[in-house]
């Protein structure tokens, strides 16, 4: 037992610390495109692409091992690898079509997704304990981002249904890491698969003829937007190899550890971490409404873990043991 709690503990600091982590992104994807105007689909590319790049040399130096896989798990891995890279341009096209708040409250509507999702797919508990959960944490979201004032629901149908699916995509990209680590794959590995997957996917989204897609390359040269600009590459890359690798990195190591539903549930935290760093980085201030949302995310995520305290909240929260193709143990 004080194994299991060692363990859920574990898992609260490491998701804990990948929701600080990623909530810098919202920063640099920011200055990206208001100073360089990059297309949301050319950034998801370079991004995805430098996450490889960074650890390809890191991985094929201290862990050679862990660019080895089994060929049933490299086709996971590239089904995983679309998932990622269908999430990436669903969240930035969301983003060109609705504006960051309601994009944000969009894609973290995947709490409740994943919630539903584990529970329907990994049988994995829900019980009262989590619906509530995940109902402070959407609550929470959508008073940070802003969506009580009606200015912001300038969207349309569209718009709303990219919005969801990216919330969708991100349950489902919560989930298949769960299942990767009971498949046995490195966190790690996980993540230099499915994000060089997503590159590939990336780059044929963005070479489709005459731009097609929002926000993709219209023509060849587009993919290097950035041209010789050694100071939006810099930042580029800090993104991948900063709070992408790392932040990605973290989560996936927490799905080794919590059920996929809790890591999701923690991680919601980000748009408070995101906030707080744009109040002393770019002087945005938080008015009384996103502050209060702010204690509802904190709220949910921390009563969850008292409540696992509790020997009912145990019974209810607890990783259940996982059937069929799932009952391999996580990997080191």
């Amino acid at each position: 037992m004080e194994s299991k709690q060692a363990n859920l503990t574990r898992g609260y600091v490491i998701a804990l610390s990948s929701a600080v982590v990623l909530s810098t992104t919202a920063i640099f994807i920011r200055y990206l495109t208001q100073t360089y105007h990059l297309p949301a689909l050319v950034l998801a590319l370079w991004r995805d692409a430098f996450v490889v790049l960074t650890l390809l040399p890191v991985m094929g130096v201290l862990r050679p091992a862990l660019l080895r896989v089994q060929r049933g798990d490299l086709a996971y891995l590239l089904v995983y690898g679309l998932v990622l890279a269908v999430f990436n341009a669903l969240w930035t096209l969301s983003v060109a079509m609705n504006g960051a708040a309601i994009a944000t409250v969009l894609v973290n509507s995947s709490a409740a997704f994943t919630a539903l999702l584990g529970w329907w797919l990994l049988q994995e508990r829900l019980g009262w304990v989590k619906l509530l959960a995940v109902v402070l944490c959407l609550a929470g979201c959508a008073a940070i981002s802003d969506v009580l004032d009606p200015m912001a629901w300038h969207v349309n149908l569209p718009g709303i249904l990219t919005g969801v699916g990216g919330g969708v995509l991100y349950a489902v990209y919560s989930l298949m890491g769960r299942s990767a680590s009971q498949r046995g794959l490195n966190p790690w590995t996980t993540v230099f698969y499915t994000f060089g997957f997503a590159s590939v996917f990336l780059l044929m989204a963005n070479l489709l003829p005459g731009g097609v897609l929002p926000g993709a390359a219209a023509h060849l040269r587009d993919i290097f937007w950035l041209g010789d600009s050694l100071g939006g590459w810099g930042v580029l890359f800090l993104l991948a190899a900063g709070p992408t690798v790392l932040g990605f990195g973290l989560y996936n190591i927490s799905l080794g550890l919590l059920p996929s539903s809790v890591a999701n549930l923690i991680v919601t935290l980000e748009p408070v971490f995101t906030a707080v760093t744009a109040y002393f980085v770019l002087g945005e201030r938080l008015n009384d409404i996103q502050i209060s949302g702010s204690l509802a995310i904190l709220a949910g995520v921390v009563f969850l873990r008292i409540y696992e305290g509790w020997p009912a909240g145990r019974n209810e929260i607890e990783t259940p043991r996982p059937i069929g193709a799932l009952s391999e143990g996580p990997g080191d």
